[in-house]
């Protein structure tokens, strides 16, 4: 155990490491951000003032040393828009995020691996085809559009829910809905391929000889056997949730770290994005670590070893 996660660890090391470099250099590619943050009555002296006064002024090489210097330090920086810590204001954005991807989670997780399982137990039959057919139009439909569609149709028209803003569990459930479609979709098809291999196999076909019915056999071994693949496609699904959440938080305007991150971009407040995609690294690398070490909880066949 302790060699493999050694070995992870250091894999992640070198993936946040080699994501950092990336975001920093490919932002300043984007342009100045002096140039938003002076009046249009600044003088060439005031753009160089602000520029020495935020660090801007000294070359990429020595700005990218220092910055690899603050990430040691757990130093974020602050904010050139804002004028504020990077930590606070992630701080004040990550419970929000963290309420949509918890609720996305929630519709994928509760919906999508019922429809899965149900379509592995029904194959063949017509209710195995409708229940495919109306995953694979969760599956495509684009994450805005969806949004849109139920702005207008729940929010504008029938007015049954809030079109956006936060703050309170009638402002989650649009959000969540349009974010969690696609996983929604993944899960189930994950689950019916997983639940179907299962069903080939010969302890199944011993336990039907032996009498065992249909729910038992689900609730003993199937789902049990059937978590592998899942939880692998969790681990991935959480990055998509957060790259997913920047459109969502967009449509639904939804204080998150979404919705922070496209004001950010816009206003090339580096410090800020390097933040949010550094979070959304560590996250991602967190998660594909957690799952690997759930195998040997779902399936103790699985053992952790260096090459794991």
């Amino acid at each position: 155990m302790l060699r493999f996660l050694l070995q992870r660890g250091g894999q992640a090391l070198v993936a946040v490491f080699g994501v950092v470099t990336l975001v920093f250099f490919i932002q300043r590619l984007t342009g100045d951000p002096v140039l938003l943050l002076v009046p249009e009555t600044a003088t060439r002296e005031d753009i160089e003032a602000m520029r020495v006064t935020l660090g801007l002024d000294r070359s990429l090489v020595v700005q990218y040393i220092d910055f690899l210097g603050d990430m040691l330090r757990f130093d974020l920086g602050r904010s050139y828009v804002q004028n504020a810590p990077v930590w606070d204001i992630l701080v004040s954005r990550i419970p929000k995020t963290l309420q949509l991807a918890a609720g996305a989670l929630c519709v994928a997780l509760l919906i999508g691996l019922p429809l899965g399982l149900t379509m592995a137990l029904t194959r063949g039959r017509a209710v195995s085809r409708w229940i495919m057919g109306l995953v694979l139009a969760f599956q495509s439909l684009p994450t805005f559009w969806s949004g849109i569609m139920m702005i207008l149709v729940f929010g504008v028209w029938l007015r049954w829910l809030p079109p956006s803003g936060t703050g309170t569990l009638a402002h989650l459930v649009m959000p969540s809905i349009a974010l969690g479609l696609l996983s929604l979709a993944t899960y189930a098809r994950i689950t019916r391929s997983a639940v179907i291999d299962e069903l080939g196999k010969d302890y199944v076909r011993s336990a039907r000889a032996r009498g065992v019915g249909t729910a038992r056999l689900v609730r003993r071994h199937l789902m049990r056997n059937s978590l592998i693949p899942v939880i692998s496609i969790t681990a991935l699904e959480l990055s998509q949730l957060l790259a997913g959440a920047v459109i969502v938080e967009t449509v639904f305007a939804w204080p998150g770290l979404g919705l922070l991150t496209v004001q950010s971009i816009a206003a090339r407040d580096f410090m800020v994005v390097q933040a949010v995609v550094l979070l959304g690294a560590f996250v991602t690398i967190a998660a594909n670590l957690a799952a690997d070490i759930l195998y040997t909880v779902v399936d103790p066949r699985v053992r952790l070893t260096g090459k794991a």
